[in-house]
């Protein structure tokens, strides 16, 4: 199992935009090496991608589950890559340094070859994203190889894949029995075969995590799948209450920002309606002089 170090605390420079370096991949497998957990979040704007890049995040995904959290679809099927693009290059301007990855959304790049490595690219020429996301195991493998050759960093994704989730049974633990974790695990050996750089593993069981991450020479990232990984995922909305329709057992929330914005609409509201907004400090005046000058104009002109 990975050795767990301290978390490192992010320098702030004085205009307020974090001055760490840029994130590279060799710096990422430094500290897999080094035994240092790897942070990953999902991001979708740049306002929120700014208070990442703050914190000193190190992976952020631009993830297709902007389809449920941002473009309020039922599942992440309906996302298109003009929808990934303009959301990973807003993300991009708001956190320069950490390492950005593009989430291929359905039909991307699984009907062929040719079509994996133009959407890809499109990721890295139109969105300045230093790796790409796609899911599915061995079946994925001609895939992988085939963007990795065009220089395209690919990081893998096992588990429960959201775009398969039907074939799947839903959006459930994968891996619960012997036989259903060997081919997650041959999955995760032939993904890095094919070339990938790291994996997500979704929702699979913690020892099953805990096994590829040790046989495995690439970045394991867990989401739901336990400590046992080179670092975490979790999506930005799950952690901070944003998401309204269910919070999923793997999400741990970290503020109820979605709490504080509903208690404000709600006060602007009443404050709207009560006429306690806008105060004379929101507003802005004009001098006595050229109120009286503009009547004047008006009169003249037979307006009032």
């Amino acid at each position: 199992m990975k050795a767990r170090g301290a978390a490192a605390t992010p320098n702030e420079g004085s205009s307020g935009m974090s001055e760490r370096k840029k994130l590279t991949l060799p710096a990422l497998y430094e500290k897999m090496a080094a035994g240092v957990p790897l942070t990953m979040v999902t991001c979708y704007d740049y306002p929120m991608a700014y208070l990442i890049e703050e914190a000193g995040v190190d992976i952020v995904l631009v993830g297709d589950s902007l389809g449920m959290t941002i473009l309020g679809y039922d599942s992440t099927l309906p996302v298109t890559m003009e929808d990934m693009i303009r959301h990973a290059q807003a993300v991009r301007r708001g956190t320069p340094n950490a390492w950005l990855v593009g989430d291929m959304p359905y039909m991307s790049y699984q009907a062929s070859d040719e079509s994996a490595v133009l959407n890809a690219g499109r990721f890295m020429a139109e969105a300045g994203c230093d790796a790409v996301k796609l899911e599915g195991g061995r079946e994925m493998a001609d895939r992988v190889r085939a963007v990795t050759r065009a220089g395209i960093p690919v990081m893998g994704h096992l588990g429960l894949t959201p775009q398969s989730a039907a074939s799947l049974g839903g959006f459930r633990l994968q891996g619960k029995s012997a036989a259903q974790a060997k081919k997650i695990v041959d999955d995760a050996d032939a993904l890095v075969e094919a070339g990938c750089v790291a994996i997500l593993l979704e929702l699979v069981p913690d020892r099953v995590c805990g096994l590829i991450t040790e046989r495995t020479g690439v970045p394991i990232i867990s989401l739901g799948s336990g400590p046992h990984a080179h670092g975490q995922l979790l999506i930005f909305h799950d952690m901070f209450g944003l998401y309204p329709k269910f919070t999923p057992k793997m999400a741990k929330k970290y503020g109820d920002a979605g709490k504080v914005i509903a208690d404000g609409l709600r006060q602007y509201v009443a404050e709207v309606t009560g006429g306690v907004f806008p105060e004379p400090e929101r507003y802005f005046g004009m001098k006595d002089q050229e109120y009286e000058e503009l009547l004047k104009m008006l009169e003249r002109e037979g307006k009032r």
